[in-house]
């Protein structure tokens, strides 16, 4: 039986997906990658969430993920994507980025169609989190987020993909502070 992709329990774990509007594939430069990585680590320091395993693809970001006693889940990935959204926004308009003026008109149109994102909408509504209710399915979680780079053949072994936990699982330091399960 399917939870319906709300959070419950704010302080369970959850695999959660933030995936950008229109799948459009943002996260091809270096520089929008970081942008990630840091507000993730800055999460994990000041907001309250551990991070368990992650991977960042070219237009989604999966988590596997829950936040500390005293924090709230939602809180979190609301500001996470609130801040992400504005700072990608800010990188694009900064890089000459050749697909600059597409991606700024859609993110633009969109956040006018919802009337509630102030400038661009980057991110799509929610983060579909699923509760992680046996032991099995956080191992399982784990395989599926470090085989996405693989799945899309961008590397041949997970642990080779700079953007994902796979390294800290692999035995290596990893950009993401992560909690090894």
């Amino acid at each position: 039986m399917s939870q319906g992709y709300k959070v419950g329990d704010e302080n369970e774990v959850y695999f959660t997906t933030c995936t950008v509007v229109d799948w459009i594939d943002v996260f091809t430069r270096p520089e929008y990658k970081y942008i990630i990585t840091d507000s993730l680590n800055y999460c994990i320091k000041n907001k309250g969430l551990d991070v368990f395993a992650w991977v960042l693809m070219t237009n989604h970001l999966h988590l596997l993920a829950r936040a500390r006693k005293g924090t709230a889940l939602t809180h979190i990935m609301r500001d996470f994507k609130k801040f992400t959204s504005k700072r990608l926004s800010e990188e694009i308009l900064e890089i000459g980025e050749s697909r600059r003026d597409w991606m700024l008109d859609r993110f633009d149109f969109l956040a006018r169609k919802t009337q509630r994102a102030e400038n661009y909408k980057v991110w799509r509504d929610g983060f579909h989190p699923l509760l992680m209710q046996y032991p099995d399915w956080i191992e399982q979680r784990i395989n599926y987020i470090h085989q996405n780079p693989v799945r899309q053949e961008i590397v041949t072994r997970p642990e080779d993909y700079k953007f994902s936990s796979a390294v800290d699982y692999s035995g290596e330091k990893g950009i993401v502070n992560v909690v090894l399960v």
